[in-house]
């Protein structure tokens, strides 16, 4: 990771075709991951969200500050030489979904996550014959062996560069669901998040704000949002 720690050293910044796709460049040499692999992205717009955060560095490259390269750095040396554990472990949330476990009380609280949650389950089973059952409480509950293999079958068909994305989209949410929603642009980020927020938002109108707590949500809500931003880049043709 030494390179992250480099100040600024070039002077132009532009995207290029390659064999696979598209490549960027710092005067005229290609950038490479921290892994040393070429830095292609699948398609021209993805490698200008990746060159307009090369094109913004000023001093130092912070890489907090650079989510689509950092993206894109994990898609081609992590993702891509496991793609199918990858997909896999994403796969798996459909087991433990957020949107299955309901409250055993109160009333309200209930009422307020299957107005949230039960058009979620229903587009899934109706869409993709992806049938979640639901519990009530914290025991767990038994998915079907054929749900759970259409789960693992979404998650295959997608490339390193969607498998990166969908991964935030589903840890970050704690729903298979709702990550496949975003990823298929279902609803905006901003509203599906708010319904993965639901318990969270429960707990905060009767205890108050932390803010501990806001600030970490601030940073997964901000997270959602990009990796809903770099799957939807990644799909273009």
């Amino acid at each position: 990771m030494s390179e992250w720690k480099l100040k600024r050293f070039w002077s132009d910044v532009a995207t290029q075709p390659e064999a696979d796709g598209f490549a960027v460049a710092l005067d005229g040499r290609i950038v490479k991951t921290p892994a040393k692999a070429t830095l292609v992205l699948p398609n021209e717009t993805l490698a200008a969200h990746v060159a307009d955060e090369w094109r913004a560095v000023e001093v130092e490259i912070k890489p907090e500050a650079m989510p689509f390269t950092r993206s894109a750095n994990a898609a081609l040396d992590k993702v891509a030489v496991q793609h199918e554990e990858v997909a896999g472990l994403i796969a798996a949330y459909a087991e433990t979904d957020l949107l299955c476990y309901r409250a055993d009380s109160p009333v309200e609280l209930q009422k307020r996550q299957a107005e949230a949650w039960d058009a979620p389950l229903a587009w899934v089973r109706d869409t993709h014959g992806l049938h979640l059952e639901v519990a009530t409480g914290v025991m767990p509950v038994s998915q079907s062996e054929a749900s759970l293999q259409k789960a693992q079958a979404l998650s295959m068909g997608m490339s390193a560069f969607a498998l990166t994305a969908f991964h935030d989209l589903v840890s970050l949410s704690g729903s298979f669901v709702l990550g496949l929603m975003a990823a298929q642009n279902c609803d905006t980020p901003e509203n599906l998040w708010n319904i993965s927020r639901i318990d969270e938002n429960w707990q905060q109108e009767l205890w108050g704000v932390d803010d501990e707590a806001a600030e970490m949500a601030a940073l997964k809500k901000a997270q959602f949002e990009h990796a809903y931003a770099f799957y939807q880049a990644s799909v273009l043709s």
